[in-house]
This record gives structure tokens, C-alpha cells and sequence, in this order.
């Protein structure tokens, strides 16, 4: 599985990023995936080969760029709850740094980066994101509402933004939510939403998960989960992506 580290020019100045793509040459249809908070390590290097796996080129941007290189504060190997607490503290300021301004402006730049690269076909993209990039997924999708055909978001607060920023997504969307993150009443009355705005979309409680489900190095990792992130997430992407 061939992979790459690369620097995506921005108007603030270089991004560094993480490329996965099948092997044998060829262009295929891109994916931007967003990191969660803890960013572009391990954990995530592996997710975005298993996507390329299945014939896609997929770029994770350290949206902390500005901030310095990925990893930007030191991780552990598994972030256990007994360092949570002091990681996010590092990471909240980072966080609350990041501007709704500074991500349309950095998805425009990782869109024209992804659509020019060499091993990457015309057409449609598509956005996924983990936790906090989940919702830089749903704001890339309603700004780039002809480039972006699907967006996926996992255990993200997707629904931060309001119920106007809806009606700018023409993406077919999945919503994956953490048991811990999102009530029954809140998911319908995010899903009341997204049938007001008129969006194509599964939107739905995953049994028995806490916040971060996906992520390995993690407690809050569960396997059936991250088994299911996948069921849902490879058949859009099909359905969305010309594959080939």
C-alpha cells in the first residue's frame, strides 16, 4: 500500500498531511478524512489504508497545521482516561484556535490539493471525519456542495452548527453517533433536520458505544463498532464515488 507524508500549500502557510492509495497505478476517486482531536498518528494511518484498500486515495490533513507538525502535543501510545484529562487540556486551546473562517478556508485548500494529485480521478470527491472532524466534514460538504457527493461523520457534533448549514449539503450523508453523545430525542430532532434541508442521509445511534468508538488507542474503542463505521461508510462511498 503505497503512502506519502506531503505538504498542502494553505493561505496560512503548509499543511502536512497523510496520503493512502491502492497500489498498481491508475487514478482513483479521492476522500479527504478527518482526524479526530488527537490527530494524524497510528491509529489513523491505518484507517486511511484500509479505506485506500478498497480503491480510493485518501488525504488526512494535520488541521492543526498552524500549531506545527503532526503529532502537535505528545501522545501516548493508547490514550487511556486516566490522560485524557491532560491531553485535552493541550488540545482544547488548538480546538477553540480553529475558527469556522480558518476551516472553509483550509478546505478549500486540502479540495484543490486532492483533486490535483496524479493518482486521483476527475469527479466527485468524498469527506469523513472522526469526532471534531466530523464536523469540519459536514462544513467542507456544505461549502463545496458540487465537488463534495458524500460525507460521513463519526461520533462528531455534527449538528453544532445549526440546522441552516444543512440545506447548503447536495452530499448523500451518513451519521454515526456515540450512545453517549446523542439522546434518542436528539437524534430526531437532528434527523427532523436533515429531512427539512431536504438531505439523503442515514443518521443513527450506534448500540452500546461512548465517544471516540472507532479509534484503537483508545478505551472508548469498541470493535463492532468500528466494524459497523465501515458497513455504513464503504456502500456510500460506493454508491457516490466513480470507482475506477
Amino acid at each position: 500500500m503505497p503512502t506519502k507524508m506531503l505538504q498542502i500549500p494553505t493561505a496560512d502557510g503548509q499543511a502536512d498531511a497523510f496520503a493512502a492509495f491502492p497500489d498498481g497505478g491508475g487514478r482513483h476517486p479521492g476522500v479527504l478524512m478527518y482526524a479526530d482531536g488527537f490527530g494524524i498518528r497510528p491509529v489513523l494511518r491505518e484507517m486511511a489504508r484500509e479505506l485506500a484498500g478498497q480503491g480510493y486515495y485518501v488525504l488526512v490533513p494535520n488541521f492543526f497545521y498552524r500549531h506545527g507538525p503532526a503529532p502537535v502535543i505528545e501522545l501516548p501510545e493508547h490514550i487511556g482516561e486516566e490522560v485524557r484529562p491532560a491531553v485535552f487540556a493541550q488540545l482544547m486551546p488548538l480546538i477553540e484556535a480553529h475558527t469556522a473562517e480558518r476551516v472553509l478556508s483550509d478546505a478549500d485548500a486540502y479540495l484543490r490539493f486532492l483533486t490535483t494529485q496524479s493518482e486521483v480521478g476527475a469527479g466527485p470527491v468524498a469527506v469523513t471525519g472522526y469526532c471534531i472532524g466530523g464536523l469540519l466534514a459536514v462544513r467542507t460538504a456544505a461549502a463545496h456542495p458540487g465537488q463534495v457527493a458524500a460525507v460521513a461523520g463519526f461520533h462528531g457534533p455534527v449538528g453544532a452548527d445549526g440546522s441552516d448549514i444543512l440545506a447548503e449539503i447536495t452530499a448523500q450523508v451518513h451519521f454515526g453517533h456515540a450512545e453517549t453523545d446523542m439522546t434518542p430525542e436528539a437524534l430526531g430532532e437532528l434527523n427532523r433536520a436533515l429531512d427539512a434541508a431536504g438531505v439523503d442521509y442515514t443518521s443513527e445511534i450506534y448500540p452500546g458505544t461512548v465517544h471516540g468508538f472507532t479509534m484503537s488507542d483508545t478505551d472508548a474503542f469498541n470493535p463492532a463498532a468500528l466494524q459497523r463505521h465501515w458497513d455504513r461508510l464503504l456502500p456510500l462511498l460506493g454508491r457516490t464515488l466513480a470507482n475506477g
